[in-house]
């Protein structure tokens, strides 16, 4: 391993909100968070600071609340805070620029950001896919890798995290233009629920469904156990919306997986993601590590 003296404790790690990262994970871990914005019609949120999945929970279906991307202010103000923080660069982790535009924006205001060298890139994951590349980011540099070296690990870990989740019902992802390239419906009467990932492109697929909830449920921790390599190391990661108990589920059927995993993460996800999806999400998914 080839390390630049000078890039040792010089590299930050930033990231948005649909990182699904709490608050203290993300102070413990030294991770900048960008919110993105929850619009209801009597006031603006931020994700993470002034709402939650939660508060969104609670208003459906009578109100379903529109997204927008984080300000310019707000990106601005967060990179030079980083550079006030002593910092020289900064690896930019940011959701799906197949589903949002908050990857471009943050790329260019990167470009304009004085005092620092900023990379920006398109993770094409969002929720428990983008948590686990930022955390395992973090973990990489502080092992002493250098900004070049991160470039290219930071590449890898993108290329090799696969999520898998699914919805009560498509009919959030419908409202607000996210439906991607999902073309299987979501049947009320006979249960039907699409199993989603994200394509290469990080565009919205399906790639399965199934009968039911509980089915729906194996049907992606067996996805995420084919992957699981024998002789690599790797990560692991699962996600609910507003449902801890199906999540439980979860563990239990990926108790092995999970118990020979090099990091573990658990999350519920944000306020964004839950307008689009609506309650009673679940997913997991894994990271194959190459470095």
């Amino acid at each position: 391993m080839s390390t630049n003296i000078k890039d040792l404790g010089s590299i930050a790690v930033l990231t948005d909100s649909c990182a699904d990262l709490s608050p203290q994970v993300a102070e413990e871990n030294g991770i900048f968070v960008i919110p993105l914005s929850v619009v209801y019609p009597e006031k603006v949120y931020a994700d993470g600071v002034d709402i939650t999945a939660e508060d969104v929970y609670r208003r459906m279906p009578e109100e379903v609340p529109t997204t927008t991307l984080p300000s310019g202010k707000i990106i601005e103000d967060t990179f030079r805070k980083i550079r006030d923080k002593g910092y020289k660069y900064v690896i930019a982790l940011i959701f799906s620029g197949g589903i949002s535009g908050t990857y471009n924006m943050v790329r260019m205001l990167g470009e304009e950001a004085e005092g620092l060298e900023v990379r920006v890139f398109d993770t094409k994951t969002a929720s428990l896919g983008l948590g686990m590349i930022a955390l395992q980011t973090v973990r990489y540099i502080r092992q002493g890798r250098s900004f070049l070296e991160m470039q290219e690990i930071v590449r890898s870990l993108i290329r090799n995290t696969k999520v898998f989740f699914c919805v009560d019902t498509l009919e959030y992802l419908k409202r607000g233009g996210r439906i991607g390239k999902i073309t299987c419906i979501a049947g009320s009467v006979l249960q039907i629920k699409p199993i989603i990932t994200f394509s290469e492109e990080g565009e919205l697929i399906n790639v399965a469904k199934a009968r039911g909830r509980l089915r729906s449920i194996e049907d992606i921790t067996e996805r995420v156990k084919r992957l699981v390599p024998d002789k690599r190391r790797y990560n692991l990661a699962m996600a609910h919306g507003g449902c801890p108990e199906d999540l439980e589920i979860v563990r239990k059927s990926l108790s092995t997986q999970i118990r020979k995993s090099a990091m573990f993460c658990e999350s519920a996800i944000d306020s964004v993601l839950a307008c689009h999806v609506g309650p009673r999400l679940i997913g997991a998914g894994v990271q194959i590590l190459e470095f």
